[in-house]
């Protein structure tokens, strides 16, 4: 079975007894040209270790394979895996995980047994509808997460995690998401690519980790329920928001002021508004030694 010729597909979902499942998002990629994208995009090295999450049929499964990478495939569907077993289990860069992508502990899957490093040198990966923006973010958010990702999610998902500051789609998930990578959002892929057809356009997106100065572990959790907090209260204004700041922030009323002159926020401007580099500064005011921040801080 070609897992991009939608004639087959359909065929061998006939003749199995197969229904895809919205619930899990099933939607496969059955546009070759679309595929052949995607592993572009990737720009892959011979031999490279790829992490596939939601394989389904195996198409990009099989064009990663046919790019000389390793591929590690995480599936839920036990069906999907018997397939894939079947289809591939005789191939040696080949190997398969059958769990839920977000029950297998990250920890164990990205890290490189022998040496403690990423496993991974890409995620590569047509992400199922349904939990795809999860995946993305909870992969993002690892330290040993690859240092490229090429994904298809949801169009409407990849606006808002390539939101610049000032635009109507920033939101919590593009800032945590930008903090460390570079987005680019690549193509439009048609309803038209995928069987069954979604209602929805997808867009093609690749994230690539950037240098800039890493947050510190305890500025990283500021950041993180910082904005946490101003994505909640997106429509009031800095000043506003911070006033309602929880306890954790360590952020009394007397110091909010001099916070945000310090860090040059407009205490008028709104949460989506600031880049992630005034996210990170207002973080690493908040996470300074008293003795190295104003007095009102604390």
């Amino acid at each position: 079975m070609d897992p991009v010729r939608p004639s087959e597909v359909k065929a061998w979902c006939l003749a199995r007894g197969f229904h895809p499942n919205r619930t899990l998002g099933q939607n496969f990629l059955v546009d070759r040209h679309m595929l052949e994208a995607i592993v572009s995009a990737a720009a892959l090295p011979p031999g490279a270790a790829v992490l596939e999450v939601g394989p389904g049929l195996g198409a990009v499964t099989q064009a990663l394979l046919a790019a000389e990478a390793r591929v590690t495939a995480v599936e839920k569907d036990h069906r999907l895996a018997a397939w894939l077993r079947e289809m591939l289990g005789t191939e040696q860069r080949f190997t398969l995980i059958e769990s839920d992508m977000l029950e297998v502990p990250l920890d164990a899957l990205l890290a490189d047994p022998a040496t403690g490093r990423p496993r991974f040198d890409a995620c590569v990966s047509n992400l199922p509808y349904s939990s795809g923006t999860r995946i993305l973010l909870e992969l993002c958010r690892h330290p040993l997460c690859p240092g490229t990702l090429v994904v298809t999610v949801q169009r409407e998902v990849a606006e808002r995690l390539a939101a610049a500051a000032g635009e109507p789609a920033r939101g919590q998930a593009g800032v945590w998401v930008q903090q460390d990578f570079d987005v680019a959002l690549l193509r439009t892929i048609k309803p038209s690519c995928f069987w069954p057809r979604p209602e929805v356009a997808s867009t093609l997106l690749r994230l690539v980790r950037h240098r800039r100065e890493p947050l510190k572990p305890a500025e990283r959790r500021l950041f993180d329920e910082l904005t946490r907090h101003a994505f909640m209260h997106r429509r009031k204004q800095m000043v506003a928001l911070l006033r309602l700041a929880p306890p954790g922030l360590g952020l009394g009323p007397d110091a909010i002021g001099p916070l945000l002159a310090q860090v040059a926020v407009d205490p008028a401007c709104r949460a989506e508004t600031l880049t992630n580099a005034q996210w990170a500064a207002l973080a690493r005011a908040l996470a300074a030694p008293p003795a190295s921040s104003p007095e009102t801080l604390r």
